[in-house]
């Protein structure tokens, strides 16, 4: 048998995450030096409440090579191979403390996802469906390996100021954006995160020019399965979503996750985004 392992920054669901035995390994958020673990004592909505009412700035720390280690002995003395999905290595030092607690470790194998939230979602579930099916462990990777380019993430961010708090871009920019009502598109390329289209006008408006620009051409969507990742939106703005994906896009399976904290933490409430898979392996850098 063989465990699937993942950072918390994957955010698939609960029920997911239950119906697949996927065991998840909390990322820490530090708040004026006090550090709570990611999804087991420190929720989006503290997050939120943290930044807006007590104006606090929340980071995200790494899981130490140690922590992973325990995780990897604990799986170890159940199942016959551990398999642990990581937050991309651009974005954070998970990937590289996995890979020192699994060489001190036989049959763990570590897979950096190149991607966040249910970008690295996919390749989880992926990894989780073809365990499930008895498929060996290398083989498991070496999929996973062939997939993770054609991963497609993205969101839109209806806020900047959740940015410059964590000192991601400027007060200017900010001033900016507010101003002329730009909310931007951030994308996963090549596992780095880039700004991608500024869309201009209210968040609804936005995401309907967003939805249009990431479907209008079909012909390399893979349709097996849809992610729609949010924080906190307005009422009736994840259907709608829905519909206007329907309208270029037949998915066979369309999944709505709430973001964790780490998407949370950097990004604010407002922020929405589609994440899919393509059937080749993206043109734009990755």
């Amino acid at each position: 048998m063989i465990k699937i392992t993942a950072d918390s920054t994957c955010d698939l669901s609960p029920e997911i995450l239950k119906s697949l035995d996927i065991d998840i390994v909390p990322l820490s958020i530090v708040v004026d030096e006090k550090s709570y673990k990611d999804g087991v004592d420190i929720q989006p909505s503290d997050i939120f409440d943290f930044v807006e009412n007590e104006k606090k700035a929340c980071k995200t720390t790494a899981v130490n090579s140690f922590e992973y280690g325990n995780v990897f002995k604990k799986h170890l003395k159940e199942y016959d191979a551990v398999i642990h999905i990581n937050i991309s290595s651009e974005f954070s030092s998970c990937y590289q403390n996995a890979r020192i607690a699994a060489a001190e470790l036989e049959n763990v194998y570590v897979v950096d996802s190149r991607n966040l939230s249910t970008g690295s979602g996919h390749i989880v579930m992926d990894a989780a469906l073809m365990a499930k099916e008895g498929v060996e462990p290398a083989e498991i990777v070496r999929r996973l390996e062939e997939t993770i380019p054609k991963v497609d993430a993205s969101f839109v961010i209806n806020t900047l100021d959740y940015l410059y708090r964590g000192g991601r871009c400027s007060g200017l920019e900010v001033f900016g954006a507010n101003l002329l009502k730009i909310k931007p598109s951030i994308e996963v390329v090549g596992g780095k995160m880039k700004v991608g289209k500024k869309y201009r006008g209210n968040l609804k408006l936005c995401l309907e020019n967003y939805i249009k620009d990431k479907f209008k051409d079909a012909s390399d969507i893979d349709p097996s399965r849809l992610f729609i990742t949010h924080t906190p939106v307005p009422e009736g703005t994840v259907e709608m979503i829905k519909e206007l994906v329907g309208q270029y896009v037949q998915f066979e399976e369309i999944i709505e996750t709430t973001a964790g904290c780490t998407i949370s933490a950097h990004c604010g409430p407002g922020t929405l985004g589609v994440l899919f898979k393509r059937l080749s392996t993206k043109q734009n850098g990755v």
